[in-house]
C-alpha cells in the first residue's frame, strides 16, 4: 500500500554530497519535506524551482527539506546547505523503499517530527503543498498538543557516597575518548567522529559491579517493570562517563539500538553523579525542545529506540553512569550477532 497519513516513513542510509553515509532517522524533531526528483527533465525542473523558491523556509529547526536525486546530471551539480540536503540515490534503492509494488514514489512527502506521514502530494499539488507549510503548528505541537517524552525519571537510585566513588574512579583513571557504533558490511565497528565527545571508564572491580547491580535491582528495575512493563534481566556495561566543558563534551542526536551489535538493547539509563555543571541535559527531539535532568543519584530511563541527545556541557563537567538494559530475548539476539561475527558477547 502507498504511504498515507499516520504511516511511519521508511528509515534509510545513503550518501549526500558532504556525507558518505547519511542516517535518515537522525533528523527527527522537526517537519521533514522529502522531494523525490523525477527522472524526466521537465518535471524535475519544476521540483528544483520550487525548492529554490522556498529555500528560506527550510530553517533546519522547524522545517528541513531532503531532495532524493536519481539522475547523474543533478547529482553532480548540487551541494548540501543548511535546511536543504540532497540524498544521492542513483541506484534508486532509497526510492524503492517509498514505492511499494514497483510504483513510483510520490513527488512530495511531508513528515511530522516523529517521521510519520502528514501528507503525500504529486507534482500537480506542488503549489498547494507549499501554501500549506506556513500554517503548520510548532513541531512540538504537531499532534494538537505538546506531549512530554515517554521517559522515566527515578530519583534515589545511587546514594551520594556511591556517586562520589564513581566520580573518583573516573578522575583516577582519566578515561579515553570513545567513538560510536557503525555497521560496515555484516559487522559493527567503533568509529571516531564529531557525533560524540566523551571520556569513558569501565568499572572492572567485581565487588563494585555487585554493589551497583544490587541498587539497580532494588531501586530501578521494579519501576521500569511498573512503568514500561519490561522485566530487566541483563545489564550491558558498567560505564562511568564524563562530558567536560573544556573538551566540548556532547553526544549529538542518535539512537542506541540501530546497529547489528546494539539491536538487543531495550532501555538506556542515564544516572547523574553530580550537579555542578551547566548544559549536559538530555533532549528527545521527537517530543519537543524541552530538556531533562535527573537529580544526583537519579536515573533517566528511556527506550533505546528514541532519538536523544546529551546537550553540550558549557561549564564544569558532567559525570554519569550509563548502562544499557535488556532481557533474555535480547541476550539471544546479542549472542546470535556475536556468533555470526566470531566475537564473544560477554554479559
Amino acid at each position: 500500500m502507498p504511504l498515507t497519513p499516520g504511516d511511519p516513513a521508511p528509515w534509510f542510509r545513503a550518501a549526500t554530497p558532504t556525507l558518505p553515509e547519511f542516517t535518515f532517522d537522525s533528523v527527527a524533531g522537526r517537519y521533514i519535506l522529502l522531494a523525490f526528483l523525477p527522472l524526466q527533465e521537465a518535471p524535475r525542473r519544476v521540483v528544483l524551482q520550487a525548492l529554490a523558491a522556498h529555500q528560506a523556509e527550510f530553517d533546519d529547526a522547524r522545517l528541513a527539506a531532503f531532495a532524493v536525486v536519481r539522475d547523474p546530471q543533478t547529482a553532480g551539480s548540487v551541494q548540501d546547505m543548511a535546511g536543504l540536503r540532497w540524498v544521492l540515490d542513483l541506484d534508486q534503492a532509497v526510492s524503492a523503499q517509498f514505492a511499494p509494488d514497483g510504483q513510483p514514489p510520490p513527488t512530495w512527502l511531508l513528515l511530522d517530527p516523529t517521521l510519520r506521514v502528514l501528507r503525500a502530494a504529486g507534482l500537480g499539488e506542488t503549489a498547494a503543498l507549499f501554501a500549506a507549510l506556513p500554517g503548520l503548528p510548532p513541531p512540538a505541537e504537531h499532534g494538537g498538543a505538546a506531549v512530554p517524552a515517554p521517559i522515566l525519571i527515578a530519583p534515589r537510585v545511587f546514594e551520594p557516597e556511591l556517586c562520589e566513588r564513581l566520580i573518583a574512579l573516573h578522575q583516577t583513571q582519566i578515561g579515553d575518548l570513545t567513538g560510536v557504533m557503525r555497521d560496515r558490511g555484516a559487522r559493527t565497528h567503533y568509529v571516531m567522529d564529531e557525533l560524540k565527545t566523551r571520556r569513558d571508564v569501565l568499572v572492572s572491580d567485581p565487588a563494585l559491579q555487585a554493589e551497583i547491580l544490587t541498587r539497580l535491582e532494588r531501586r530501578l528495575f521494579p519501576l521500569i517493570q511498573r512503568v514500561f512493563g519490561f522485566n530487566v534481566t541483563r545489564v550491558e556495561r558498567y560505564l562511568v562517563s564524563c562530558y567536560s566543558a573544556a573538551e566540548g563534551g556532547v553526544f549529538h542526536a542518535h539512537r542506541d539500538n540501530t546497529t547489528f551489535s546494539t539491536a538487543h538493547r531495550a532501555f538506556a539509563a542515564s544516572i547523574n553523579l553530580n550537579e555542578d555543571f551547566v548544559g549536559g541535559d538530555l533532549k528527545f527531539a521527537e517530543f519537543g525542545p524541552q530538556t531533562y535532568r535527573p537529580p544526583v543519584g537519579g536515573a533517566c530511563v528511556f527506550s533505546c529506540g528514541l532519538l536523544h541527545e546529551a546537550m553540550r556541557v558549557t561549564e564544569g563537567a558532567r559525570y554519569a553512569f550509563l548502562p544499557f538494559l535488556y532481557d533474555e530475548a535480547g541476550a539471544q539476539t546479542r549472542a546470535a550477532y556475536h556468533g555470526r561475527a566470531g566475537e564473544s558477547a560477554g554479559r
